[in-house]
Parts: C-alpha cells; structure tokens; sequence
C-alpha cells in the first residue's frame, strides 16, 4: 500500500479506538464444484489461484501493522479445508502472526466431510484451531445428491466421528426444505445428526437466491420449491426435537449443546467490532462498516496493485448503530436486555423502538421475561419480516 494506515482508516480503526475488535474472520473463496444453491464469493477448479491468493491475503493483513488479538477466529468460504497441506501450514502462520488468538479463544475452520481426515485435523489442532464447522447438510443419499454435495451419508458419519476424536466442538450444517424433502425425511435428517454426536447444529431452510443455478431453475419450474406449510413444519420439528434432545435453540436458526454455542457468531449478534479479511468479507469497526470487492481476481488485483480492495463503506449514525445493534441482539433466543439498554439509548432512538416492541407484543411476535425482550415461538417464524421495521 502507498500510505501507512491506509486501510487501517477505510475500515474505521486508529489506535485510539476504545474497543478493538475481537473477533475476525477470513474468507477463502475456492471450492472444488459450486452447488445449485450457491451465490456465495467462490471459484470453483481453480487449484491454480491458492498460492497468489494467500499472497494477496497477506498483503492485505499486512496492513494490521501489528498483531493485534482476537478471541475468536473464523476461516470461512468457500471451503477453506480444500487447501493443501503446505499451502494451509502457510495460511495458518499468517493468522497467527497477524491475528494471535486469546488463550481460551475460539478458532473455527468451515470443512468439507471428505477434507476431515486424522492429519489435517492434528495440522489444523496444532496451530489452535478448537472448533469445526462441517458442510454437511444432509444424511439421505437422494437428497445429497439433489443439492449437489461431493459426498455419501455414510462419510459424513466418518468426518463427524474423526473430528469428534480430536476437536473441541463439531457443528454440523444441515438444510431442510429441499426439493421433494418431506417433513418426515428431515425428521430422520435430526435424528442421524444428533445420533452423531455434534456438539452444534446450524439448521437452514433452502433459499433461491439471485446468482445461484437453482434460481433460475426454479423461474423455469424446473425445481418445484417446498410448499410454505411444510418448509415452517420442519422448522419448527428442528425446535422441538433438537431442545427435547439436549441442544439449546440460543439464535433462531442454530442449536448448542452446553458450552458449544459459537461464540464467533455471538460476536456479531452482540454488535461487536470484527475484522475481515478476503472477496466479499465484510467487517464493521468503529460504526463503520466497509466491504471488499466480491469477485476473487479483482480483489487480487487490486491488492497487487497497490489498491484499496474495499468497495463498499458506510459510516453509520449512532442511530443506525443502534438500531442495528438491536436487530442483531433479538437474532438470539434470550433477546435484549431493553430495560438496561434504555439508560444508554438516546432518546430519540428509544422512544421508536419502544413503540414498535409495543406493538410485536401485542401481536404475539415479541414477550417481555424479567427486562428482556425476546421473541415468541410465533415471532421466530415471522422474524425476518420484523427487523425492517427497527432499521427504518
């Protein structure tokens, strides 16, 4: 970069900062096939890209200055575990130098099942790493292969297990609500999961989002999306069967046994600072909020260019940061301590927010326990129709 501190202040930091961030996370965007679902920031069969992809990475955090702390840490993607070992050995030594981790920090790393073996695990455990996130989705071999996943029921099973002999916590991702899924198929997907022995369990129903195959599938009828009666039968059957079997619903759509919610996510929830690092990442520091450029080779040379590769920046008002703040805060089932919040909220911001808890209580979206308000079982099923109308 041509000026010290340059990204440093796009991203809303000095060292005068009263509250650092404490979390971080780092997309790497390379997968080896882009499912039908998919509009995330990846490139897929380009094996060539990881070596100058790190390069670029470490230009970018080479803008840190210094280490600075975290206490949680997260590789996301894409699929981070695709990395050879040497190139992966390379990657988790930049992050340890530039981003060390607190002594009981969390570091996660998402993987796919057939990446999960006994020697990246022992790599990934030496350098810290405490916690993984498995892509797994799906137990039933139909429904695998309609989502396009790479691998069998029965090697996830296996990623499970190995990882369960050597990680912290193991998360499972599942999706619900797949084409020709049923409420009873998913049923059994929850059973398979928490037979398995995953400490954490993220449930996500299937969405067609612009940029990804299926969407275009679907406007042509070639995917016939699950009817709404039974995509929310099988969001609720999520609550009730992973709760009635030890798991804590602690955010709307993830489920933690004791001790093994992430706290990564909670970072965010909280509305606390986080660094951000690759394509796409997005990280909020400062009241501001600023966005690297989603494509991978624009992002790339950029950075080799001696360029900024943020393309989105926002300053927020301290009305916006609190609102959002509020927002993020009711994702999670215990919701927010309004009654506490209100000495520090300013007026003017409170008095809105006041009236519109008002009325989601009366409609049954919204419940006041003790000084928190939180959202009803009824609330969860509307949820996202609700934020809009804090962030106005």
């Amino acid at each position: 970069m041509h000026s010290e501190l340059n990204l440093l202040k796009s991203w809303g930091w000095s060292d005068q900062s009263s509250s650092p961030p404490i979390a971080a996370y780092i997309h790497i965007p390379f997968c080896r096939h882009r499912c039908g679902y998919c509009n995330f920031s990846l490139l897929a069969n380009r094996d060539d890209l990881f070596e100058r992809f790190l390069d670029g990475l470490a230009i970018e955090l080479c803008e840190l200055q210094k280490p600075r702390p975290v206490e949680t840490l997260f590789l996301g993607g894409g699929t981070p575990s695709i990395l050879p070992t040497s190139l992966m050995r390379k990657l988790l030594e930049l992050l340890r130098h530039w981003l060390p981790l607190s002594q009981d920090g969390e570091w996660s790393i998402e993987a796919n099942p057939l990446d999960i073996h006994q020697d990246s695990l022992r790599l990934w455990k030496d350098f810290g790493i405490n916690r993984i996130s498995i892509g797994g989705q799906s137990f039933h071999p139909a429904k695998l292969k309609r989502l396009e996943r790479d691998h069998s029921p029965d090697e996830l099973k296996h990623a499970i297990d190995v990882a369960r002999s050597l990680m912290d916590s193991v998360s499972l991702d599942l999706i619900f609500a797949a084409p020709d899924e049923t409420p009873e198929l998913w049923r059994n997907d929850l059973r398979q999961a928490i037979q398995s022995g995953a400490n954490h369990l993220s449930t996500y129903g299937l969405t067609y989002e612009k940029g990804a195959r299926f969407w275009g599938e679907r406007e042509r009828q070639i995917i016939k999306p699950v009817d709404e009666d039974s995509e929310l039968e099988m969001y609720l059957d999520a609550i009730d069967t992973l709760t009635s079997n030890g798991f804590t619903h602690y955010e709307i759509s993830n489920f933690a046994r004791p001790d093994h919610a992430c706290r990564h996510n909670q970072a965010y929830w909280n509305g606390d600072s986080w660094w951000a690092f690759g394509p796409s990442a997005a990280r909020y520091i400062g009241g501001v909020r600023s966005v690297n450029h989603r494509g991978t080779l624009e992002y790339l040379r950029r950075l080799e260019s001696d360029c900024s590769p943020v393309v989105e920046r926002e300053e927020l008002t301290l009305d916006q940061q609190w609102r959002e703040r509020f927002v993020f805060g009711m994702r999670q089932l215990r919701g927010v301590a309004w009654k506490t919040w209100q000495t520090h909220v300013p007026e003017f911001v409170r008095a809105s927010i006041d009236a519109k808890i008002a009325e989601h209580i009366e409609h049954g979206w919204l419940q006041e326990i003790e000084d928190h308000v939180r959202l009803t079982r009824k609330g969860l099923v509307v949820s996202d129709s609700l934020w809009p109308e804090y962030l106005d």
